[in-house]
């Protein structure tokens, strides 16, 4: 994988795991004694970089130990909000899934839940999601690439592995220590394990890493570890890999008998142009709207988010899902996982932060 394409690939294994829980991570798993040839931090994010991986097969398991109450499975928080708990359901237990990529538009993604199968499928200018819960599927066809064969997103210059690097390592100096540690083996390969530590002892993380494959450098496991504890808090990794084009047969996905399909259109390019400009100023008034509110106390690892009364739909601040899901406290009521905590005052703000929850309530009391 080239640079560039690099940062195709990567968010499609790894950054779900880092959206989940706000980090990156990873302690090697158990398995034969494996002895790499010594390497730099700085030479292990080189070899991420330089990945010339573009078609695999694999599997992929999750498990989540963020010590999220159980979703309600009866009584009136067990229908309310589905979006929000759907969401929260992949945060929550073990999932597994199966990932397939032949290129940049030849993917597919099986996410398999109890008794369920949940697909999403790239297959040229076609992309589908399908839902074997209720049948459903939805189909998408996406425009044509421009002359050059790109998408306008991934035009544009890259920094080179060596000089990313260096960015990457010099923007968590400051607060993290970032080391290699023992090397190890994930689906049956050897990896380096770049390890993340916050200097800081007032945050919920205690580790980060990523595992990177020593002969190609794709990230294999994702994990994050609380601090104070052993058991990793979220883990992400392959439990098998094979390196090579998966069979065609794969990508050309066709909906199952009886499936309600909903065609989904994608705007058209020339009405978005024509009222670009117009949607360009009000986006940039609403977010600059938006971020006058925020304000953030402390720095890195520690650092505590605040929005302002009002950032909570009002559907989700009288849902019986939240009263399920917080506990309540002096002035509002509090999400805790062993990796982030979130604060719901009684007036509206709300504060997030990887850190405990006393750490949100002295902040919204103006300690």
């Amino acid at each position: 994988m080239t640079p560039r394409t690099f940062t195709k690939w990567l968010p499609a294994i790894v950054i779900p795991a880092v959206i989940a829980v706000g980090a990156l991570a990873v302690p090697l798993t158990a398995g034969a004694a494996v002895d790499l040839p010594d390497k730099t931090p700085e030479q292990v994010l080189a070899l991420v970089g330089t990945s010339t991986v573009d078609a695999l097969s694999g599997t992929l398991e999750q498990t989540s130990e963020l010590g999220l109450p159980e979703l309600p499975t009866t009584g009136p928080g067990a229908s309310a909000n589905t979006g929000a708990a759907s969401a929260l359901e992949l945060l929550t237990g073990s999932h597994t899934g199966r990932v397939y990529l032949n290129g940049p538009d030849n993917i597919r993604l099986q996410v398999l839940d109890n008794l369920a199968e949940r697909d999403l499928v790239r297959n040229g200018s076609d992309v589908w999601l399908y839902n074997s819960k209720d049948n459903s599927a939805a189909h998408v066809t996406l425009p044509a690439k421009d002359a050059a064969g790109e998408d306008s997103a991934r035009k544009g210059g890259m920094a080179t592995p060596e000089q990313l690097a260096a960015k990457f390592l010099s923007a968590v100096g400051p607060s993290t220590t970032v080391s290699v540690g023992t090397d190890g083996s994930v689906a049956g390969r050897s990896v380096y394990d770049l390890v993340l530590t916050p200097k800081t002892t007032g945050t919920l993380v205690g580790t980060v890493s990523i595992s990177v494959d020593s002969q190609t450098g794709l990230p294999l496991a994702v994990e994050v570890t609380a601090r104070g504890q052993e058991k990793p808090a979220f883990r992400l990794a392959f439990t098998e890999l094979s390196l090579g084009a998966p069979d065609a047969s794969l990508f050309a996905f066709s909906p199952p008998a009886g499936a309600s399909v909903t065609e989904q259109a994608l705007p058209d390019a020339a009405a978005l142009g024509q009222k670009d400009a117009a949607d360009h100023a009000t986006m940039k008034a609403e977010a600059e709207k938006f971020l006058a509110g925020v304000t953030i106390s402390g720095t890195g690892w520690d650092a505590v988010v605040e929005l302002p009364a009002g950032s909570v739909p009002a559907e989700l601040s009288s849902s019986p899902l939240l009263g399920e899901l917080t506990t309540a406290v002096s002035g509002g009521r509090v999400i805790s996982t062993a990796l982030v905590s979130v604060l719901l005052t009684d007036d509206g703000r709300v504060f997030a932060g990887s850190v405990p929850s006393e750490r949100l309530q002295a902040a919204a009391v103006g300690g």
